[in-house]
């Protein structure tokens, strides 16, 4: 059963904390703390010699962490972006002494629910979309500034949206105007540039993910936690990563299919490919959640889950 907490219920708890081979005496990160469903399952199986870091940029995440896990010694908390993975273990003193790093990207059910944080157009709220609201510019900021050809490639890029350059134009039409800065408004104008719909989905889903990836710079920080796990994972150390839709999807299993083939060498190089060790080596398929979690949970409908296991 996923456990809820404060309006969160955790999605593949049971599957990607079995898919970390937790030991008792283990040293593990949670990479996306959230509202530390899989922290707390994983603490479950530690031991008084077992450690977990968590990782979060969104303050009010880790402010709950401080409080739910204040009294247990095992716990540590860590107000960083997972991007900067490498560089804070490695200043823990613990660089490929991690026995297993998870990751649940995307956006937490209590962010999407908070109208205040601008993730969703299904209530109206101002437009800021960053998960750390310490630093950088909100989505009102940058779509006060941005150029329509670098707003048309963007909803392309990261929403995967057919309608981009026309959704583009209509929002930089309507800032002439007055500053966008309300989530409803935001979705209002592209209901009403969007000419087709999609059956079961609104016009504004994909453009909303498209401003809320590029905002996070969600896709490069993917990039450097995954490159950055190979300095903090030891010898047969799990890697798993639960992703919810295709671009993160895509460069996860990029990335472990590639550090599972190991280095390419040129032809005519006198080694052959086999004798090539890769770095991690691909546990098992793909997982999904079965009817009965996406029955109780539907935001669990499009997460995947990949596992890897590091070689060399």
């Amino acid at each position: 059963m996923t456990p809820l907490a404060e309006g969160h219920q955790t999605v593949l708890l049971d599957e990607a904390v079995n898919a970390l081979a937790v030991r008792e005496d283990g040293i593990y990160i949670d990479a996306t703390f959230g509202r530390g469903g899989h922290s707390r399952a994983i603490l479950e199986r530690l031991d008084e010699r077992g450690r977990l870091i968590g990782f979060d940029k969104d303050a009010a995440a880790v402010a709950a962490a401080r409080e739910r896990f204040a009294a247990d010694p095992r716990f540590s908390m860590q107000h960083a972006s997972f991007a900067d993975i490498g560089a804070v273990i490695a200043g823990l003193g613990l660089a490929h002494r991690v026995d297993g790093l998870l990751l649940d990207l995307g956006v937490s059910s209590p962010q999407l629910d908070d109208a205040q944080r601008g993730f969703s157009f299904m209530q109206d709220g101002p437009l800021d979309m960053r998960m750390d609201q310490t630093a950088g510019e909100s989505a009102a900021e940058w779509l006060a500034e941005v150029d329509e050809g670098e707003l048309a490639d963007v909803i392309w890029e990261f929403g995967e949206e057919r309608f981009a350059r026309r959704i583009a134009r209509a929002i930089v039409q309507a800032r002439d105007e007055r500053p966008l800065s309300r989530t409803g408004e935001l979705a209002a104008l592209i209901d009403s540039a969007v000419p087709k719909r999609d059956p079961h989905k609104h016009p504004a889903t994909r453009t909303f993910q498209a401003i809320r990836i590029y905002i996070n710079s969600e896709l490069e920080d993917l990039r450097l936690c995954l490159h950055g796990a190979l300095d903090v994972l030891a010898l047969g150390a799990r890697l798993v990563v639960i992703s919810f839709h295709s671009l993160e999807d895509r460069l996860v299993k990029r990335f472990m299919r590639d550090q599972a083939r190991g280095e390419r060498l040129p032809k005519g190089v006198p080694v052959q490919h086999e004798n090539v060790t890769g770095r991690l080596r691909v546990i098992g398929k793909p997982v999904r959640p079965d009817d009965r979690e996406v029955a109780a949970n539907p935001r669990a409908r499009s997460a995947i889950m990949r596992v890897a296991e590091v070689l060399a």
